[in-house]
């Protein structure tokens, strides 16, 4: 059964969290891979979201893709509770999620049935081709990057901060672009999109 809670804000839609999880969350342990904002100047959402978290009482255990051993990655990934990765360039973290190999244990964890939590940039990773966002993100902080395939856990395409501030005039143009093109799913800032298998909703606060 695959799980999944796609934001573009998780910090904004945490309230919605709690009953998609369907038990008691406080206690629980996320991998929480911030990865995708590491070449990015604002980063503020991470810990923003990171407090969401611990607001719940969930404990936060960071896992920095770029830095950490083999060893760490495979870890936190296969032995925590949720996995939650960030938001920030989605180029550069299918990159580092293809060179660690964490995307192979992200989707045999989600495939199994671990909840998968994705914000911004963790949120595009998980359909089928990144290439749509290029509008949004900078190819080049991802020079070894041989195609835009991405994770495929749906085959959904998450248009993350659609309406939302300071995204709103790219996201639209990506969504003109590729609305007749592509299933896309608009999600603002207060939306999240819900998949259970392959059925996909989306929520709002």
């Amino acid at each position: 059964m695959i799980k999944m809670f796609l934001s573009s804000s998780f910090c904004d839609v945490v309230s919605l969290f709690k009953d998609f999880a369907g038990e008691e969350v406080a206690g629980k342990k996320v991998t929480f891979i911030p990865t995708a904002s590491i070449v990015e100047e604002y980063v503020g959402h991470v810990e923003n979201d990171k407090k969401a978290f611990e607001s719940l009482g969930i404990i936060v255990d960071v896992l920095e893709l770029s830095t950490a051993s083999n060893e760490d990655i495979k870890e936190k990934i296969t032995s925590n509770d949720y996995i939650f990765v960030s938001g920030g360039n989605s180029f550069y973290l299918l990159q580092v999620l293809q060179e660690t190999g964490a995307d192979l244990l992200i989707k045999e964890q989600v495939s199994n049935g671990k909840l998968y939590i994705g914000t911004s940039a963790g949120s595009v990773v998980m359909s089928p081709n990144i290439q749509y966002v290029e509008l949004m993100d900078d190819k080049s902080f991802a020079p070894k990057l041989a195609d835009y395939q991405a994770m495929g856990m749906t085959d959904q395409y998450p248009l993350v901060h659609y309406s939302s501030e300071p995204f709103a005039s790219v996201a639209e143009e990506v969504y003109q672009e590729y609305k007749d093109k592509l299933p896309l799913v608009l999600l603002s800032n207060y939306q999240v999109m819900i998949v259970q298998n392959q059925e996909v909703s989306v929520l709002s606060v």
